[in-house]
């Protein structure tokens, strides 16, 4: 059976947790915000300390890969750290966040609407 990128993306988000950009502005906590677009959508302008893993090395890099000469971020050791995904409108991120559940990670969310959705409810990015 065929599925498209749509309906993988509506799959994903059956089995994840979205939080609206106000509700993670208003409580971030520690989270560990990821942005996972590419370097080039990322530079144009994301939340002010988003660490950039785009989506397609998103996996190989969280766990330090051998294949990505073991790249992570301290911050991603423990399985159980709070994780924000987000992207440009929500899709990508929905991918990553269900990817990453079945890596294990059992605190992960996605911003609903993406980095769209958050610049729409007025809040701030930066190109830092």
């Amino acid at each position: 059976m065929h599925v498209t990128a749509n309906e993988l993306v509506e799959e994903a988000r059956k089995q994840i947790n979205e939080i609206a950009p106000g509700d993670l502005a208003a409580n971030r906590g520690s989270a560990v915000l990821i942005d996972v677009r590419e370097p080039a959508e990322y530079q144009t302008g994301h939340i002010a300390e988003a660490i950039n893993i785009p989506r397609g090395v998103l996996e190989f890099q969280v766990d330090a890969h051998p294949a990505v000469a073991n790249v992570s971020d301290p911050a991603l050791s423990s399985k159980s750290c709070p994780i924000v995904v987000y992207c440009r409108t929500g899709g990508r991120a929905a991918l990553s966040a269900a990817s990453l559940q079945r890596m294990g990670f059992t605190n992960v969310r996605s911003i609903s609407g993406g980095i769209t959705g958050w610049s729409e409810a007025g809040l701030p990015v930066t190109t830092r």
